[in-house]
């Protein structure tokens, strides 16, 4: 990131009805931090996680980029201003906080 921070990322592609929940997001935040070392992990996915994945993130201080966020990203919204959303859709546009 241009701050200095690591950025680390992993992108999956699933079918749209399918969704990713939290193991998912464990293993990935394991990878993320302790063999890649990241400042900032960052799942990106083609489809929506759940709320159990979405609560683990917020707990973890991972990044989502959902299906949504990713055609924002895709027609040119800086990176950047995405990490700072809610992939929740809470009409907020907040980061989920732990225990949301």
């Amino acid at each position: 990131m241009p701050d200095g921070r690591k950025l680390v990322v992993q992108c999956q592609r699933y079918a749209k009805h399918r969704t990713v929940g939290s193991p998912d997001l464990q293993k990935s935040n394991g990878t993320a931090r302790s063999e890649h070392g990241a400042d900032i992990p960052l799942f990106v996915t083609s489809c929506k996680f759940t709320k159990q994945a979405r609560a683990f993130a917020a707990r973890h201080a991972l990044v989502l980029v959902d299906v949504d966020l990713l055609g924002f990203w895709n027609s040119g919204t800086a990176l950047s201003t995405l990490l700072d959303l809610d992939i929740g859709r809470t009409g907020t546009n907040r980061k989920l906080a732990p225990g949301d």
